[in-house]
């Protein structure tokens, strides 16, 4: 069980990489308040630089995605509902200029798509460990896109159906301490 230093809202306390899901398929009515949420994140100028693009089990799409995974991913990940590429675009919708804060709106979408998920009793996992030249090629995304990072998306599973070596793994992890992660008027690098 995670214990804050500070009250804050439970959902966000709650929020953890998972891995075991039970391998059942997801509506679109289970999908889409994800991405909804997802739509209401903070953006400089209001450009939107995001782009999800997605693949659900049992389509056409979900083996060209999951194909996509590092090897350690694929073997927990098979249990997934949908697998998300999450994008974010480096040039201004409006001024057609670099926009240095695009990787970071997209992360702020990205995290409206993880609370809502959690909000919902969902497993949603963001990884790094998949071959984003493949997913550039497969996507023919152009060199205004930066891909951002992969989320699997499904309903919880029993980590006791989790391969051997995840089993352990299975826990919400801690964090550093407030104090670790701020400096008041200076910067101090705090690595761990």
């Amino acid at each position: 069980m995670r214990i804050s230093d500070y009250d804050i809202n439970d959902m966000i306390l709650n929020r953890w990489s998972r891995r075991a899901m039970s391998g059942e398929t997801m509506t679109d009515e289970d999908i889409m308040p994800l991405f909804e949420a997802a739509r209401w994140a903070p953006s400089a100028m209001n450009n939107q630089l995001w782009q999800f693009s997605y693949a659900k089990r049992d389509t056409e799409h979900w083996q060209k995605y999951f194909d996509l995974l590092m090897e350690g991913n694929k073997v927990w990940c098979k249990d997934g509902a949908v697998l998300i590429i999450i994008l974010s675009r480096k040039i201004s919708f409006y001024k057609d200029k670099p926009h240095r804060t695009h990787a970071f709106e997209a992360g702020a979408a990205m995290q409206n798509l993880l609370l809502e998920a959690t909000s919902r009793k969902l497993v949603a996992h963001p990884m790094g460990g998949f071959d984003r030249d493949a997913a550039r090629e497969m996507l023919k995304i152009n060199d205004n896109w930066e891909i951002q990072c992969m989320v699997v998306v499904g309903k919880p599973g029993k980590k006791e159906n989790l391969p051997s070596e995840f089993i352990d793994r299975e826990v919400p992890s801690d964090r550093r301490k407030v104090s670790e992660i701020i400096c008041e008027g200076k910067f101090k690098d705090n690595a761990p």
